[in-house]
Order: structure tokens, then C-alpha cells, then sequence
């Protein structure tokens, strides 16, 4: 059995992860598939960004990441952020968003959202895991969240190498 067979089936949740960089100013947003929690007290959260892509070197100089999640009917969103690049377009040109703590970008739009403090960051080959505390928590959970299964079908901004 290869790894693509192991994963047949899953159906992971979807979530937007937006950074700023502190020192330009560059704000970058993404859509991920590999998040999870870590710990339950004290509470961490681990967000995985794509080498490639655009909103891994924002985050590369961020202190700060929000994690949004989408519900099933903002597939338009899930579109934006999954399909389009920072390299090509402003994405937050084209949607709702609100500057949060530590300037980080919130899509107004999103059910909830984390802000996290990067703790640590960890090579994980073609991904960089960001290990993140919570500092802000906000949003209802009444509408059930994306899933991979759910997704539009996306040609990703920057496929991957």
C-alpha cells in the first residue's frame, strides 16, 4: 500500500491561515488542508503553510497567525484563497477583512477565528509546521466547517513542486 491509499477517504477540515509580515507590511493569506490541535492544556494548534507558497514567506518573518474556518457555503472564499496567489493578485482586495491583534488579517466573513503567537516552527519536508497559543478565540460553531471533501474542485495557486 503507497501513501495515497492510506489517506483515501479522509476528509480533513478546510481553513484559511492570513499573516502579516511585520516589517513590510505584506499581508498573505492561504488555503489549508494539514491543521490540527496538539494539546489540550496548555491549548496548541499546529498550522502547516506550503513552501511555495506566498503566504509561507509572510509568515516566515510573522509573529502572529490567524486560522479561520470557513462553512460549507463560502466556498467563494475557500476559491479566493485556494486557487489565486499572492504573487498575482491582493486577495484582501477582494473580500472582507479587518485588521486583527498584532495586525493580523481577519476575514470578517469567517465563523471563527484563532489568533495565535508563533511558539515554534518545525521543518516537515515540502511544509513548515507552525505551532501556535492562542491569544484571540472568536466565533460560533452552529455551521458545520469545510471540508476537503466539500472544496470546489481548485487548481491551487502554486501547485507544488
Amino acid at each position: 500500500m503507497d501513501s495515497d491509499t492510506f489517506v483515501a477517504g479522509f476528509d480533513y477540515p478546510m481553513f484559511v491561515v492570513t499573516a502579516v509580515d511585520p516589517g513590510t507590511g505584506t499581508r498573505a493569506g492561504c488555503l489549508v488542508g494539514f491543521a490540527t490541535q496538539t494539546s489540550i492544556d496548555p491549548f496548541r494548534f499546529l498550522v502547516c503553510l506550503s513552501r511555495v507558497n506566498h503566504t509561507y514567506r509572510a509568515a516566515e518573518a510573522a509573529t502572529h497567525l490567524a486560522v479561520h474556518v470557513l462553512d460549507e457555503s463560502q466556498q467563494e472564499l475557500a476559491t479566493l484563497f485556494g486557487s489565486q496567489t499572492g504573487d498575482e493578485i491582493d486577495k484582501f482586495a477582494r473580500c472582507a477583512w479587518r485588521p486583527g491583534p498584532e495586525g493580523v488579517p481577519l476575514l470578517t466573513d469567517a465563523p471563527r477565528h484563532l489568533v495565535g503567537r508563533i511558539l515554534a516552527r518545525t521543518d516537515l519536508g515540502d511544509h513548515t509546521g507552525y505551532l501556535l497559543t492562542p491569544i484571540d478565540v472568536t466565533g460560533s460553531a452552529e455551521a458545520a466547517p469545510l471540508t476537503f471533501r466539500t472544496l470546489p474542485d481548485l487548481s491551487p495557486g502554486h501547485p507544488a513542486d
